[in-house]
């Protein structure tokens, strides 16, 4: 029982944590837009009528008027490569960010890390799908990046006394 009660503070301690908050929050919207890279894909497929197995052809014909639809796409490999490279960064950031806001950083700079990131990746989505271009999404990628070194940086220097 006592241990449970200890368990429960300590997630509620968490929770009122304002960096923790902050990172959730900002972790939830990163995430949240890498699976909507897995819906516009799927449009993507279903507009361009190109798609990689030959199950997804059977709304579009049976047999040989199907094996037409099995193909790439430019426009449907250019979205699939965008939502690599999020999860690419994506991920790396939700492990490390979730290293940075447990190493107690000061609120304003767990905010500059969390917005600064999130606001790359959704312009690097931008710059990849629209596209936008150069430097436009390799500024936006390589901004994401040094936030996501920062952070493990901070992680390091607080762990290891760096």
């Amino acid at each position: 029982r006592r241990r449970e009660m200890a368990k429960s503070t300590q997630l509620t301690q968490l929770i009122d944590n304002e960096v923790f908050r902050a990172y959730a929050t900002y972790t939830a919207i990163v995430l949240l837009k890498m699976m909507l890279m897995s819906l516009i894909t799927a449009y993507f497929r279903i507009t361009r009528k190109a798609f990689a197995n030959p199950e997804d052809t059977a709304t579009f014909g049976k047999g040989e008027s199907a094996k037409k639809y099995l193909r790439t796409d430019p426009d449907v490999e250019r979205v699939r490569r965008g939502h690599l490279n999020d999860l690419e960064n994506i991920v790396p950031f939700v492990g490390i960010g979730l290293l940075y806001a447990l190493s107690s950083p000061q609120l304003s700079m767990a905010l500059l890390h969390f917005r600064v990131f999130t606001g790359a990746r959704i312009l690097h989505t931008f710059a990849y799908l629209i596209p936008l271009p150069q430097p436009g999404r390799g500024l936006s990628w390589a901004v994401g990046y040094l936030v996501t070194f920062s952070m493990a940086y901070n992680v390091l220097k607080a762990v290891w006394l760096l």
